[in-house]
This record gives structure tokens, sequence and C-alpha cells, in this order.
């Protein structure tokens, strides 16, 4: 665990918390390695645990033994190890969306997390990632996501920003969320007729979007906020401009 890199080299990904590790074994997509779990954990999680195969060995510690077994202060008691599951085609996991996310340079964990969350609550259809975004089954983010990076298909963009051109010719209207002039309110912008389908491009916190990406954009928008405040965090400013755009 202290070697995320090393996990995800081995086709694995690591699930922390009672409720993102019950929805892991509830979903028939996932193929769960092992479990290591408190007592409190085991007794919250055993109805869920029934629908594990049987030789998936359920491992039982006291909660303070998991700094020890784990490089980590897991006060949640819950860890589940599973396969990560296979790339999904770019051209089959856009077909049916009609909205998608498009992030760039996106390294932090939580913010990733949230961004899923928000996808999956205004029914994004998928998430695709600039080559230095961080893993969306990285540990942290799939807690942060509450499990909706487990939900929510994902794919990388390796040729950045080239590959943005491919949903442009796939039918979408990239919508670069960006504080820059000349963006448009989003009020603004959503009088306009509504695309059919629509890919919102966020770039990283602080840095934004780099001029490369946003030349991509078919539209700028911006959140109008407060002249004394610098910006939203971008998992924020995301979930707003998703559920603005989706109603």
């Amino acid at each position: 665990m202290p070697e995320p890199e090393l996990v995800r080299a081995r086709g694995l990904f690591v699930a922390e918390g009672r409720l993102v590790v019950r929805r892991l074994i509830e979903d028939a997509r996932y193929q769960v390695h092992s479990l290591l779990i408190s007592d409190a954990a085991l007794q919250g999680l055993e109805s869920s645990l029934m629908a594990l195969p049987p030789d998936v060995p359920v491992y039982v510690c006291e909660r303070a033994d998991f700094l020890g077994i784990t490089g980590h202060d897991i006060h949640r008691g819950c860890l589940a190890l599973a396969a990560r599951p296979a790339p999904r085609p770019f051209d089959a996991l856009l077909a049916p969306a009609r909205a998608v996310v498009v992030l760039e340079g996106v390294a932090d964990a939580g913010n990733i997390g949230g961004v899923f969350r928000n996808a999956a609550a205004f029914g994004a259809g998928a998430v695709l990632l600039s080559p230095t975004c961080c893993d969306p089954l990285y540990r942290k983010a799939v807690r942060t996501s509450m499990a909706a990076t487990l939900r929510v298909p994902f794919a990388r963009l390796d040729e950045w920003p080239a590959a943005l051109s491919r949903l442009r010719t796939a039918g979408f209207t990239i919508v670069a969320l960006t504080l820059r002039e000349p963006a448009e309110e989003l009020e603004a912008f959503r009088l306009r007729p509504r695309p059919e389908k629509l890919a919102l491009l966020v770039g990283a916190e602080g840095a934004g979007l780099t001029p490369a990406a946003e030349t991509m954009a078919d539209y700028r928008v911006r959140v109008p906020i407060r002249t004394d405040v610098d910006s939203l965090n971008l998992a924020v400013a995301a979930g707003i401009a998703l559920y603005r755009l989706s109603t």
C-alpha cells in the first residue's frame, strides 16, 4: 500500500471503507482478491461478505495492527484488494454518453474523487483524463468518490491534447471551464441551444487549463464568483457546471 505504483503495475487496486468495499463486492464487474478488516467491519459487512466466492480470503485483525501491516493507520478498519478492470475502448466508452468530463493535469486524488462523485450525481457518462492526471483507482480517489470511480467509466487520452479532436469527431461540443477571457458566464451559455453531446473540459486547480487544451474548446465558460475570491475548488466548479448544464 505505501507503493501505489507497484500495486497498479500488478493490475490491482485497494478499496478502503465499509461503504466503498460493500459497493465493490456487490459490483459483479470486479474480482476481489482478499480483504483485511477489523472485527467491527466484519460485523458491519456480514451480509455483503456472503456474496464473495468461498476462495476469497478475509483476514481479520485488530484495528491497531493496520499500521504495522499496511504502513497506514486505517482507522476505518476495512480494506479490499481487487483486480483492475480492463481498459475500455475509447469509442465504446463514448457511444452511450451524452455528457462527459475531461480532466487535464489533475494530480490531487481528492479532486479526482470529487469530480467522479459529481459525474455520477449529474449523469455524466464517462470521465476522460490527460496523461498527468491521478489514477482514479488510487485508494484516496476511490474513497473520496464514495466508490463513484468504480461506477463511472473512465479512460486516459495519451495523445494530449490532440486526442480532444476525437471528441468532436464523435459529435461532442467541447466546453472549457476557465476564468480566462473571453469566457462567458455559465448562465449565459445555458441560454444557447443545448448541444446534443457535451464534453466539460476542466484543468488543474491553480494553473487551470493549458492554452493548448483550451484552444481545442468550442466554448469557454466560467462560474461567476466574488472578486475578492481567487477561484473555486475544481471539483466544486465542475459540480456546479454539470448541474447547470444538465438541467
